[in-house]
């Protein structure tokens, strides 16, 4: 007697259970994606003692390395343009080839394409090279540009994170966009 009330027992508190615990099929959430916001870039002149200048984000913050170079830093996105300064004195050839190897050898293994986007302005005597590198490289943006006779700057976008191009993407376009401002600003003096 005292075993079919333990099993009526039992039996009674399994269907208990059972008939509580059964509620709507749970569905999964959507798939969602991170929403990255940044402020419409506002530029403002750059000018300095240097033999050039350009326009800058004024979201950036910028400190002057030695010989006229630059580290243009974006804390919230924690990237930094660095831009080096040279006088060409008839090694203009040398100069190119630097700037041109350092954009293929370093990036060619883990880039996927590098576009190469010419720059022209004869009104300023401005002339360079403005290279779009997807894929997981180290830098995903990079520029020279000279007068071919006295100045030649490099600039070059770096990331303080892992280089995941799909995860940087929508910084690396932004800060992209100001680089190639930059390039584009660049005025001899």
């Amino acid at each position: 007697m005292m075993i079919r009330n333990t099993i009526g027992i039992l039996t009674f508190m399994l269907l208990l259970v059972l008939g509580t615990s059964c509620k709507d099929d749970a569905l999964p959430k959507p798939s969602s994606q991170l929403r990255l916001e940044y402020p419409l870039a506002t530029y403002a002149s750059f000018s300095n003692h240097c033999p050039f200048e350009f326009d800058m984000n004024e979201a950036a913050e910028i400190k002057e390395d030695k010989d006229c170079g630059f580290t243009i830093h974006y804390p919230k996105m924690k990237a930094t343009i660095y831009l080096t300064y040279k006088t060409v004195n008839n090694n203009i050839d040398f100069l190119l080839k630097d700037a041109q190897n350092l954009t293929y050898k370093l990036h060619t293994l883990k880039a996927d394409a590098i576009i190469e986007q010419p720059f022209v302005n004869q009104d300023k005597k401005v002339y360079g090279m403005f290279y779009d590198v997807t894929g997981n490289a180290a830098t995903n943006s990079l520029f020279y540009a000279t007068d071919s006779i006295h100045h030649f700057v490099t600039g070059s976008v770096y990331f303080y994170a892992k280089p995941n191009y799909d995860s940087i993407l929508p910084a690396e376009s932004y800060v992209k966009n100001d680089l190639q401002h930059l390039m584009e600003t660049i005025k001899w003096k």
